[in-house]
This record gives structure tokens, C-alpha cells and sequence, in this order.
């Protein structure tokens, strides 16, 4: 009986032991693994998933889901586009924004810790609106801005990204009329694809 126990409590150990071994998730906190996602040749590819805001000049508050993509022209700088969709509420009624913004985006190599980086994104693109029978109803819109955040690599090439950032439009490009400007706080997911030439010349 004592023998029986014995083993019972000697496999047990083993099994528990191998499970925990295949289930561990791949590292990510190891020293580079950051880095070798934001490699000059890599692809960045995600949204923006969720993004809430406020306009300082006409009190109303918006949500965005942008989707975006990007190419790393060297180590730690990615170009890219990304297209706004949007809703945005206000006293008296909705409005849906559209269109196309154009960014630079810099990973801090200080700062970020083994499995993140601090990035800096600047943008600037144009806009479309569904308001109509409106002063401000123009064809396009302009649209800079800049962001902060960080990208926090959950998976080797898979990163959770909370950003906050200022964004400026202005309604007319022919016309000096004031725009407007708001802080918006997103969070974004991003997939770090390998490509041909990645880390290297």
C-alpha cells in the first residue's frame, strides 16, 4: 500500500510537472525580443480597437476603429497609412468621418523595459464627414496630429498597445476658418510580420 502511494505521488509530480512545461506561453520578457520586432524590413499591420475622445471647441465625443499598416525603413522608424472610421456624437445629432491619415512612428530604445517600447507617431491626412446642409459641410477635412504610447509584446510578434494622443482638424483647407483640437485615448493591437530583408541591409 505504501509502495502504491508512493508511486501515485511520484507520477503525479511528473504529470504535473509536463504540463506546466507545455502550457508556459513563449517568453517575451527575454533581453531583444522588442527589438527584433521593430527590425528595419518588418511589417506592421492592426487597428486601433477602440478610441474615445473629446473636442476642447465644440464639446462631442467621438469613437474610432482605425485599421493600419506600416513598413519599417529602418530600425525603430515605421511609415505607414491608416484609414479613419468614425463615429462622433454631439447635441443635436451624429456624425460618421472617414478617410485617410498618412504616419511616422519612432520606438524609444530608453524606457521600455525588455518586452515593450515607449513610440512617438506623428500623422496628417484628410477626412471626409456625412453632415450635410451644413457651413462646415466641405468636401475633405485636414486632419494632424501626434501620439504617444506603448507597445507591450504579449507574444513574440503580437503587441497590446494603450496610446493617448492630441489630434487637430480643421474644417476648410481653402478657408480660414478655426479648427479643432482634442485628446483621444486608444487602445490598438499590432502584428510585427517578418519580411524579406528583416534586420538586416
Amino acid at each position: 500500500m505504501k509502495t502504491l502511494f508512493l508511486l501515485f505521488l511520484l507520477s503525479t509530480v511528473t504529470i504535473n510537472a509536463i504540463a506546466q512545461e507545455q502550457i508556459e506561453p513563449p517568453a517575451v520578457s527575454a533581453p531583444g525580443e522588442a527589438d527584433a520586432s521593430i527590425s528595419k524590413g518588418n511589417w506592421l499591420v492592426g487597428a486601433n480597437i477602440a478610441s474615445t475622445g473629446y473636442n476642447f471647441s465644440n464639446d462631442t465625443y467621438n469613437l474610432f476603429i482605425n485599421p493600419k499598416a506600416g513598413y519599417f525603413i529602418g530600425e525603430n522608424i515605421a511609415v505607414g497609412s491608416e484609414v479613419v472610421l468614425g463615429l462622433e456624437a454631439f447635441d443635436g445629432g451624429t456624425n460618421f468621418r472617414y478617410g485617410i491619415t498618412p504616419f511616422l512612428r519612432y520606438y524609444f530604445t530608453q524606457g521600455g523595459g525588455p518586452s515593450g517600447r515607449i513610440f512617438q507617431e506623428a500623422l496628417v491626412g484628410i477626412a471626409g464627414s456625412s453632415l450635410e446642409d451644413n457651413e462646415e459641410d466641405e468636401p475633405v477635412s485636414f486632419i494632424i496630429g501626434i501620439r504617444f504610447g506603448y507597445a507591450h509584446f504579449i507574444a513574440r510578434n503580437i503587441a497590446i498597445e494603450p496610446i493617448l494622443g492630441y489630434t487637430y482638424t480643421k474644417a476648410d483647407l481653402g478657408s480660414s476658418s478655426s479648427g479643432g483640437g482634442g485628446l483621444a485615448l486608444a487602445l490598438g493591437f499590432q502584428i510585427y510580420l517578418p519580411g524579406r530583408g528583416a534586420g538586416g541591409e
